[in-house]
């Protein structure tokens, strides 16, 4: 199931919301873990008991690690908990990447003619389990922050239960850390001001899904699904893939975020207006903010971070991006764009060239750069990304770009310009609606009556016109999804 379906629009959501605000307070947890686990096992539900072991394991190990009185038993505890979830997390994702690469490896080192049984490991073809990334890292954030000293034990476990699977947040983050949830788990406020931030959240993320994302989908098919592109094929379907997957990204961020907020939880931000940043460092303060945050706190500052020395903090920015390329999926491309990510970090700090002295300047550069690394992320494989970058370069000519995608041509690109517009030009959702505000205090949709009557109206509009894109065509499911 997914946000943009109609099963979840018109038949969960609603009977959700409608049982746990008609249930008594102390009944409201154990309703919105049932649900969440509803909502996940729609999936699949043979991965609902990942997600229970998952959870079993996590809190096991915090109640240890509060009762553990010295530095080596707490050590344990933490340790069962990190080896345990990167376990589940390694066998399912990434068993038959490296068995690919090992069997590739000794193919080329023993060709079959030169002994008489090739050694070959067995791919398992194994599926993935949808968000086992996201709530692996959040689970497992858990029993770190206690041996960091950073949060308190729970002695619920059905709250803990609810933090893991809770569904606005469950299949592609934010990445939302224990204690920040604590508090509300025990006891959160339901106002109008929450709820009405929250409905436009969750429409603007939709809106984003499925009248930017979706619609410059097919563009991305210029450059992705030709064997040789051109320059300018090269060119707007890396740009077309840009779009997509911000607008694709943080859109569902918006909409978990939007739903937290009707069932009374505030969520971190996510996303900050990525493509408006002047330089790499700063992209990464505002891109994925949730996986940032995670990275730079269990990875870059345990690895030393800058306390080392010059070379010492590149390797660290190159090892944490090597591995955060890794977490977004079992293939090299990722590995690749997690390096170039590294490599120009750590570019930038070398030379001090995190904050330009023209910003417009930056922009343009930090946004090239963020293209460029795109093309191996959604590349199939290695040789697909090299073709896309001779393509950029010009090295396989102009290209005449075919623009048979089934929709007409002004369309996409409208959809394009208008997609670039609203990423370098807007504010972000949680800025326009107030998000970070308080809820009990100032009003949703503006503080005069022409403006609550023009977002209050622009909400709608965009609601109707979604559902109506919906009704033509489909929502393809969330990019993350993947991951």
């Amino acid at each position: 199931m997914i946000f943009s379906s109609y099963e979840f629009i018109f038949l969960f959501l609603p009977l959700v919301l409608a049982g746990y605000y008609l249930l008594p307070a102390r009944g409201r947890t154990l309703f919105l873990t049932l649900a969440s686990y509803l909502f996940y096992g729609w999936w699949d539900y043979r991965f609902c008991g990942l997600m229970v072991l998952s959870t079993v394991i996590d809190f096991t190990a915090g109640k240890g690690l509060g009762r553990a009185h010295t530095t080596r038993g707490k050590k344990q505890w933490v340790a069962l908990s990190v080896i345990s979830n990167l376990a589940l997390l390694g066998f399912f994702k990434y068993f038959d990447m490296f068995a690919t690469t090992l069997n590739y490896g000794l193919a080329t080192l023993f060709p079959a003619s030169s002994i008489q049984h090739p050694v070959s490991i067995p791919l398992l073809h194994l599926v993935l389990p949808v968000g086992i990334s996201f709530y692996t890292f959040q689970s497992m954030s858990y029993t770190i922050d206690l041996y960091k000293g950073r949060a308190k034990a729970t002695r619920s476990f059905l709250d803990f239960a609810c933090y893991v699977a809770l569904f606005p947040q469950l299949v592609a983050g934010p990445i939302v850390r224990y204690h920040e949830l604590a508090e509300q788990m025990a006891e959160r406020t339901h106002t109008w001001g929450k709820a009405s931030r929250g409905a436009a959240l969750f429409v603007v993320g939709l809106a984003k899904k499925v009248l930017v994302a979706d619609a410059v989908a097919p563009l991305t098919a210029l450059a992705f699904d030709t064997a040789h592109p051109g320059f300018a094929a090269a060119w707007i379907g890396t740009l077309a893939y840009a779009m997509q997957i911000y607008f694709d990204f943080s859109g569902y961020s918006d909409m978990a975020v939007g739903l937290g907020l009707m069932f009374g939880f505030r969520f971190p931000i996510n996303f900050n207006s990525p493509y408006q940043a002047v330089s790499i460092t700063d992209f990464w303060r505002r891109w994925h903010i949730s996986l940032s945050n995670w990275l730079r706190d269990y990875l870059y500052i345990p690895l030393g971070g800058n306390r080392l020395g010059p070379g010492r903090t590149y390797v660290n920015l190159l090892l944490v991006m090597l591995l955060g390329g890794l977490w977004h999926g079992a293939n090299w491309t990722f590995v690749v764009w997690g390096a170039m990510h590294g490599g120009l970090l750590a570019w930038e700090r070398c030379w001090n060239r995190a904050t330009p002295r023209h910003a417009g300047w930056g922009r343009i550069r930090t946004f090239l750069l963020v293209c460029l690394a795109w093309v191996p992320f959604r590349a199939a494989d290695l040789n697909q990304a090299l073709a896309v970058w001779a393509g950029m370069t010009g090295l396989q000519g102009w290209g005449v770009v075919d623009w048979s995608t089934g929709l007409p041509l002004g369309f996409l690109v409208s959809a394009l310009v208008m997609a670039c517009l609203g990423a370098f030009c807007l504010p972000n959702s949680w800025r326009f609606f107030r998000v970070a505000e308080d809820e009990e205090v100032a009003p949703a949709f503006g503080s005069s009556t022409p403006q609550i009557v023009i977002r209050t109206a622009g909400v709608i509009v965009l609601f109707v016109v979604s559902i109506g894109v919906l009704m033509v065509n489909s929502s393809s499911p969330f990019l993350y999804f993947q991951f």
